[in-house]
C-alpha cells in the first residue's frame, strides 16, 4: 500500500485553526480604507486632485488642447485620454522611468480613459482633447482605482475651467465613475485590498461603475485559486457597496458645481 509523503500527513495532523479572520489592518472585511481627495492642487492644470486611499496616493491633472485626434477631425467631437505612472520610489524599491512605459502601465492608462468617457459626453466640449495624468506618488495597492478615482475630479474640474470660458455647449458628465478592489484573502471576500493583501490573495478583483450602479469594467483574476459564482456574487456585493460610499464622496465634494448629474449617488 502506498503512504501519502509526509508533508502531506504532517499536515493532515496539524491542529484546525479556529482564530476569526482578521485583516492585518485591522479592518473588517467589507471595510474600505480612509479616502480623500484634495482639489486643486496644481496651478497651470485646467483640473488637478491629489486622490488618498489610505497610504496609496495618486495626483492626478487634466490638461485642455484644441485639438483632437485626426480621426476625430470634423466630427463636432472632443476626446478624453489618460496617462498612467508611477515615480521611482513610489514603491520599497527604486524603479527606472524606463519601466513606466511598458504593457502594464499602458494597461492602466487605457483602463482610466475608459472609465471616463464612459461617462462622459464629447460632443459636449467642441472639439477638444483633455488629458488625465494619473501619477502614483506612493502606492499601497489598487493604484489603478485611486487613479480613476481621482481623475474623475480632475475632468470634472477642468470642465468647470471650461464652463467658465463658455466652451461648454450642454453639461459633458452622464454619469460619475468610481473604481474599488475587491479579492478573496485568505478564504474570505475582502473590500479595498492594500499591497499586503493584494500580493497575496487568492483571487483579485478591479471593478469599475457608474453612480447609478452601472457597471463599466470587470477585471478579475485567480491568482491561487479559482472562484465560483457566489465567490463571484459576494466580491460584487462587496465592491457595489464601496462604490457607494465613494460616489457620496465625489457628490459631496464636486455636487456644488451643477456638472455632476444630481442622482449620480
Amino acid at each position: 500500500m502506498t503512504r501519502k509523503p509526509q508533508p502531506t500527513r504532517d499536515h493532515e495532523a496539524a491542529p484546525a485553526d479556529d482564530a476569526p479572520f482578521a485583516r492585518h489592518d485591522g479592518r473588517r472585511p467589507g471595510d474600505p480604507r480612509p479616502f480623500r481627495v484634495e482639489r486643486g492642487v496644481m496651478t497651470h492644470a485646467e483640473g488637478s486632485a491629489l486622490v488618498h486611499m489610505g497610504r496609496t496616493r495618486v495626483l492626478c491633472s487634466a490638461s485642455v488642447e484644441d485639438r483632437v485626434p485626426g480621426w476625430l477631425r470634423g466630427s463636432g467631437k472632443g476626446w478624453v485620454t489618460a496617462e498612467y505612472g508611477m515615480l521611482p520610489r513610489a514603491t520599497g524599491s527604486r524603479m527606472p522611468r524606463t519601466s513606466q512605459t511598458g504593457g502594464r502601465a499602458q494597461e492602466i492608462q487605457r483602463l482610466i480613459g475608459r472609465s471616463l468617457r464612459a461617462v462622459t459626453d464629447l460632443t459636449a466640449f467642441g472639439e477638444r482633447t483633455i488629458t488625465l495624468d494619473c501619477d502614483v506618488l506612493e502606492a499601497d495597492g489598487g493604484t489603478r482605482t485611486a487613479a480613476i478615482n481621482g481623475a474623475l475630479v480632475a475632468l470634472h474640474d477642468a470642465f468647470v475651467t471650461l464652463s467658465n470660458q463658455g466652451a461648454l455647449k450642454k453639461p459633458p458628465l452622464r454619469d460619475s465613475v468610481a473604481a474599488i478592489s475587491v479579492g478573496v484573502v485568505r478564504g474570505v471576500p475582502c473590500l479595498d485590498l492594500d499591497y499586503v493583501e493584494d500580493s497575496g490573495a487568492e483571487v483579485d478583483m478591479n471593478v469599475v461603475m457608474t453612480g447609478r450602479g452601472r457597471f463599466i469594467e470587470l477585471q478579475g483574476t485567480g491568482e491561487g485559486a479559482t472562484f465560483g459564482d457566489d465567490d463571484l456574487r459576494a466580491l460584487l456585493r462587496l465592491a457595489k457597496s464601496g462604490v457607494r460610499r465613494l460616489t457620496r464622496a465625489q457628490v459631496k465634494l464636486l455636487g456644488g458645481s451643477g456638472l455632476l448629474p444630481v442622482d449620480a449617488a
